[in-house]
């Protein structure tokens, strides 16, 4: 399947743009999805942390993915 990813922070200059289409196998986890973005993009490992929203909740490395479900990849934030 075919997903696209919405990028907010660091991860749009990572990515090279605000959105990006991954291709994943029909059972694929936020953890399948971490693994093949780190492989793509190796400069994702360097970032302290970072969460993979589904649908507008943070996600489990467990949880499946759907080719409908609205992804977001949102890195650490820093604030004062």
């Amino acid at each position: 399947m075919i997903i696209n990813i919405l990028a907010f922070g660091i991860a749009k200059d990572i990515f090279g743009g605000s959105t990006i289409s991954v291709e994943l196998a029909n059972d694929a986890s936020v953890y399948n999805l971490k693994y093949s973005l780190e492989q793509q993009y190796p400069r994702l490992k360097k970032l302290s942390t970072y969460m993979v929203a589904l649908n507008n909740e943070y996600a489990l490395p467990g949880d499946t993915i759907y080719e409908t479900d609205e992804i977001a990849i949102i890195p650490p934030v820093s604030g004062g």
